[in-house]
């Protein structure tokens, strides 16, 4: 049999007095599909604003307390983190920063219209990319409060009773994306994210407490920046762990093989199992073509899983083998869709 690694382990305690409980980690789709065509894709940032939005969005930064330059460096940050991601990923043969090419927001603060068509196809076309990621919207709203409390300080003079003053600020980084795929003419993705960062600095009047909101800068460019990583990720298939029930009464065939799965000698359960299907009791033959279903999921035969699946339901009415089947259609599904996006489970 395959290999069996993408087992985790056995729970030690029973799911009922009839099977016990596992987990497996299972390969699920990505929640982008891009074309496999697409091997070389460029990355602009569109979310810069305009000379017409610009007035509107130095007041903006005054309003909202926003440090200089903030939104223009957390707008870099998020676009190197979406490089880096896709570039780690042998999916693509090139990532490229499109820096060159100069965009402007038309409105701030949401998605601006989709790219034409035309101009798509011509930055592709200058660049040689097959498609494009775009970063359409980056903005960060801070929101700053105060208060006070009775406290202690220690002077020279002993401790005396004093009221401190706490800063508290919110920071929220949205950012907005898409994905052109010209030769389509199909937008794969639009997605936006949010992202609340909290500060608070404390002291005796409220410029203090002001000036102890230390980092906060640095703070939002990482989480810029870890928010292109998690955009990268919706076109990265990823691992799910989930949970399957296996019978473990019914006969000493399955007392014995329980206690070799639960030692990892899951072939070993797999062959008493087997041996228990032609069993003349339909109750205990039903459960031992369950338990075939569950062993072949495990080492990725899923049609040969779905086959005992419904062996197990049709010819002996075990009951959880309905609802099994439905799960392994949905995994026969999804592993054509990871075939689709260049992976595989096997």
């Amino acid at each position: 049999m395959k290999n069996l690694s993408m087992l985790l382990f056995v729970l030690p305690i029973l799911a009922s007095c009839k099977t016990n409980e596992l987990y497996i980690n299972v390969l699920q789709p990505a929640p982008v599909t891009l074309d496999p065509g697409i091997r070389k894709v460029g990355i602009i940032n569109r979310s810069i604003a305009t000379d017409e939005t610009k007035i509107a969005d130095v007041i903006d930064k005054v309003l909202s307390l926003e440090g200089s330059d903030l939104d223009k460096i957390g707008a870099q940050e998020s676009v190197a983190g979406l490089s880096e991601e896709l570039g780690n990923n042998d999916r693509f043969d090139e990532v490229r920063i499109l820096n060159d090419i100069d965009f402007r927001a038309s409105r701030i603060g949401i998605l601006p219209p989709p790219l034409s068509w035309g101009m798509v196809d011509s930055i592709c076309r200058v660049k040689g990319m097959d498609a494009l990621f775009a970063l359409e919207r980056y903005d960060t709203d801070t929101k700053l409060s105060y208060s006070t409390s009775p406290g202690k300080r220690s002077t020279p003079l002993g401790i005396i009773s004093v009221i401190e003053h706490e800063a508290s600020m919110e920071t929220i980084i949205k950012t907005g994306w898409r994905i052109y795929d010209p030769a389509s003419r199909v937008l794969p993705d639009e997605f936006t994210f949010a992202e609340s960062l909290d500060f608070s600095g404390r002291g005796v009047n409220p410029l203090a407490a002001v000036a102890a909101l230390t980092g906060r800068k640095e703070v939002v460019k990482q989480a810029s920046r870890n928010a292109g990583h998690s955009y990268a990720m919706r076109i990265i298939p990823f691992r799910l762990r989930v949970t399957r029930d296996y019978f473990v009464k019914g006969t000493n065939n399955f007392r014995i093989a329980r206690r070799k799965a639960q030692t990892g000698k899951w072939d070993e359960a797999g062959k008493l199992w087997e041996s228990e299907t032609g069993n003349s009791s339909p109750r205990i033959a039903g459960r031992a073509c369950y338990n075939m279903a569950i062993i072949n999921e495990i080492n990725g035969s899923l049609e040969d899983a779905l086959s005992w699946a419904q062996k197990a339901w049709e010819d002996y009415k075990t009951r959880p083998a309905l609802r099994y089947s439905r799960i392994l259609e949905g995994r026969l599904y999804e592993k054509n869709v990871l075939r689709a996006q260049g992976s595989s489970d096997e």
